[in-house]
């Protein structure tokens, strides 16, 4: 490899920032990120009430020279009296190889969407150094790249010269195209016209039949009904099966987990985790758990609050709860588990909020455990909703899916080779195990 073309391989990365080329990149690795970060500056409008006329003046001035200076130094004008250092992302490092589906995941926030903006040189980093090897198709949003006013015929054309693809190209996938995307009957319609759904197989089914070493998709399976979210599932693994890269952002935890082999997790904007994918989940998970407790520490907004939850799964689960109460009360325990489809799995209860099962709750930490027989579950990983609630009367706290567990027994596969509900979807019952238990000077 030549001078040239060795700095055309490290093309995401301005000259002035580059202190050095990089040694070759192997035959097996198609991207390699050292060192990556994306800053933004933000704009904040200050809450201070201005005292005088003299002082309204003073911060006018200083906003509008700020904001001349920025626009003659070609920089972006910021608006707001003060402005802040965001960082996207942080010395986030990290390689990949050919043929790898990589499965990036994270909170809403923890920079995802960025480093794919990067790795498709929509956005330049602010530092580091980012190497990809091999032609590289994109599906960030619904329908990038499409003009609104033509039709969908049209919008084949431009989209697929926007990412690189030649007219004999398109014409040679045209009908491909159009049959994976389902919209042949509105083919000569405006795509402004077309739903939200019919938009993103569209946009989908061009990118797909790109044929690049490697494919980005970020949030695709968000919009489209069950039966596309299939086809889209099955168009990606036929591209991993051929050798080439897959990168997938996704809030469905079935999905990843189906069409991944490795996890990135990533947490305000710094990779934390990279490794099999089964545990990118469970890291992922954790942090979840981390995160909520941390916002509930020390906090009773009612009579009572679940302060901790855990699971312990053996032959059968245990889920432990610590229930901070304020006073004496009398509640029920209400739970429904999800596999990470997002598919309710069944509402479990304590029973039918008679009298005799409310628990019995004293000022201070009050411990519970329940218990759920594991069997009546197929393999996977599964979240837990837990309420406190005066049945028939109000909710007294709620922990929303923030904990989880990986159950890996009791196998039953369907013809696909997907695991299914042992006994279907149906209710699942936790019975309680082990009775409240109070330290009054918990509080």
């Amino acid at each position: 490899m030549d001078q040239r073309q060795r700095l055309r391989s490290s093309h995401l990365i301005p000259r002035a920032k580059r202190k050095s080329e990089s040694p070759f990149m192997s035959e097996d690795i198609v991207i390699r990120v050292q060192g990556l970060g994306k800053k933004y500056i933000i704009g904040h409008q200050s809450q201070e009430k201005v005292p005088t006329l003299r002082d309204a003046i003073i911060r006018s001035v200083s906003r509008f020279g700020r904001g001349a200076a920025d626009m003659l130094k070609g920089k972006a004008i910021i608006g707001g009296d003060e402005v802040e250092d965001f960082w996207a992302l942080r010395d986030v490092n990290f390689e990949i190889k050919r043929g790898e589906v990589v499965g990036i995941i994270g909170r809403n926030g923890a920079g995802k969407s960025t480093l794919l903006k990067v790795l498709s040189r929509i956005t330049e980093p602010t530092e580091g150094r980012v190497e990809i090897k091999g032609r590289v198709a994109s599906l960030l949003e619904v329908g990038t790249g499409f003009h609104p006013e033509l039709s969908g015929r049209e919008n084949i054309f431009l989209n697929g010269a926007i990412l690189g693809m030649t007219r004999s190209e398109i014409t040679r996938k045209f009908d491909e195209i159009v049959d994976f995307a389902g919209v042949e009957r509105f083919l000569d319609t405006p795509v402004k016209r077309y739903s939200s759904g019919m938009y993103v197989r569209l946009a989908f089914a061009v990118a797909a039949h790109l044929e690049p070493e490697i494919l980005v998709i970020d949030e695709v399976l968000a919009v489209g009904d069950a039966e596309f979210q299939k086809k889209c599932l099955g168009k990606m693994q036929d591209v991993a099966g051929q050798g080439r890269t897959v990168l997938f952002v996704s809030h469905n935890m079935g999905a990843v987990q189906a069409l991944c082999q490795t996890g990135i997790v990533l947490k305000s904007g710094t990779a934390v985790h990279r490794g099999a994918i089964s545990d990118a989940i469970q890291s992922y998970s954790s942090l979840q758990t981390e995160q909520s407790h941390a916002t509930r520490k020390g906090a009773v907004k009612g009579p009572v609050a679940i302060m901790e939850a855990s699971t312990l799964v053996q032959d059968e689960l245990e889920i432990n709860l610590s229930i901070l109460a304020k006073e004496p009360i009398r509640c029920a325990v209400e739970m429904k588990l999800f596999d990470y489809s997002g598919a309710p799995v069944g509402l479990a209860s304590v029973g039918c909020w008679s009298d005799a099962e409310k628990l019995e709750l004293q000022p201070g930490m009050n411990q519970v455990v329940y218990g759920l027989d594991c069997r009546q579950l197929a393999r996977g990983v599964y979240r837990l909703s837990i309420a406190l609630s005066d049945p028939g009367v109000e909710y007294l706290d709620h922990f929303s899916e923030e904990i989880s567990f990986d159950f890996g027994g009791y196998i039953r596969l369907n013809e696909s080779g997907s695991l299914t509900q042992s006994q279907g979807h149906g209710a699942v019952r936790f019975d309680l195990l082990q009775k409240c238990m109070a330290q009054k000077d918990s509080i």
